[in-house]
Order: C-alpha cells, then structure tokens, then sequence
C-alpha cells in the first residue's frame, strides 16, 4: 500500500476530494490529514471522512526532525498540499525528495510566490485583464511555487470575470485533475 499524507490550512475541499476519489483503492491510502490551523474546516471534514488528522504548531513543524520523524512512522510515500500556506521547511523536502506535490491555481510561473495563494490569485488574474488561467500541480522545493510542473489545466477568463468567477472555474479544475494526478504519480514514483 502507497500512503499519502495531506496538508491543509483551511476548509479542507481538495483533501475532501482527495480521499473520497481514492477511497477503496487497492494501492493508494490517504494515512492521514495535517493541518496548521487549529480552527480549520479540513478538521470536521477528515473526521467526517474517517481519516486521521492531526493539528500541529508552527514549533513542532519547524523543529529539527520532529515533522520528517512523524511522516517517516506513518510511512508515508507522498506528501500533498492541498491548500496548505506554509513554506515546507529544507529538511522536510530532503526527506521527500519529489515525493511532494501543490496544487496552484495559476499557470505557473505566473501568478506564483509568497502571498500568491486563493483568492488574491483570482485578484490578480482579473486585474491584470489574462484571457486564460488554470491550475498547476507541480513537485514542492525550497521556494514557493518553483518546483517542477507536473500538470497543467486551463481554463477562459472574460472581461466580465470576476475572481470570484475565476475561484469557481479553478475550483472544477482542481477537482477533476488533482485526485487523477496524484494516483498517477505514486503509482509511478514510488
């Protein structure tokens, strides 16, 4: 069995969305959720979904070995960000080396960066007047949004568009494609 481990800081839709497409896979189990926010809605829905979750602190995440030490007894084969807001510290990467993945809901490289997260993604897309945008599902490294693409999808952004039109265009795309690449590369990785 191939476990994942998500990540998430808030309402929890593609961790959701995650789980429920690999329920019952023969080689895939989604292990556990991990959120950063004590408040979080991804919470009710782990529970909801009979998936672990554990809410951590900022110390713990940063400690020198104590986030890499917790995955590695899980025995975890692939780290998602599913809406998760912190920088992955350089230990945590080393340990999973292209063993993470994010879903950004832009075309990298535009739109990315710190601070470049949700809603002020679709801001940006709308104010700058694109005519395209979509989601990116790319490896994690030390510097937000830089890693490797792995998959890319696009969608029609109209001069009427607002970024809560955009949001909802992104959100179909990451609810159709995310699940679908994430099996795909650890059946293929690992």
């Amino acid at each position: 069995m191939k476990n994942i481990a998500i990540f998430a800081s808030g309402s929890g839709s593609n961790a959701e969305n995650i789980v429920s497409y690999l329920n019952g896979h023969v080689d895939i189990c989604v292990k556990i959720i991990l959120t950063n926010n004590k408040t979080a809605g991804v919470i009710e829905r782990a529970h909801r979904l009979s998936v672990p979750c554990l809410v951590f602190s900022k110390s713990w995440f940063t400690h020198e070995t104590a986030i890499v030490d917790f995955l590695k007894s899980q025995e975890i084969d692939l780290v998602v960000l599913a809406g998760f807001l912190w920088l992955i510290p350089p230990r945590l990467i080393a340990a999973f080396p292209d063993r993470m993945i994010n879903v950004h809901p832009a075309l990298l490289p535009k739109f990315g960066g710190k601070g470049m997260w949700g809603h002020h993604v679709h801001e940006a897309v709308v104010a700058q007047k694109e005519t395209e945008t979509g989601i990116s599902i790319h490896l994690v490294n030390e510097k937000y949004d830089e890693g490797g693409i792995l998959f890319q999808a696009k969608c029609g952004v109209i001069s009427a568009d607002t970024a809560d039109d955009v949001a909802i265009k992104i959100h179909k795309l990451e609810m159709e494609h995310f699940p679908k690449v994430i099996e795909e590369y650890i059946l293929k990785i690992v």
